[in-house]
């Protein structure tokens, strides 16, 4: 499990992003680079990261399902994923 902190940071980043996407789409569109500079760096949506929605892990994330690799595994192993079964040919 993710420290606290680094969950809570992510939804802080998110929370700066939504606040200043309108002003970000105004500054883009009139090439004001200066302005966009002067905005905090984490209103930019490039310093989000997906984080596993289970563990908080951001490595080895699949977009797909919203979880890292080894949550996906153990909960897909478990029947707890509909959907989900395990291959064999």
């Amino acid at each position: 499990m993710a420290k606290t902190a680094w969950l809570e940071r992510e939804k802080r980043k998110s929370k700066t992003v939504e606040k200043f996407a309108k002003q970000r789409e105004e500054l883009k569109a009139a090439k004001d680079y200066f302005g966009l500079s002067l905005l905090p760096r984490d209103a930019s949506p490039t310093r989000l990261t997906n984080r596993c929605r289970v563990s908080g892990r951001r490595r080895a994330f699949m977009r797909r399902f919203q979880m890292s690799r080894i949550t996906f595994r153990e909960l897909a192993s478990q029947g707890l994923l509909p959907g989900v079964t395990k291959s064999s040919w």
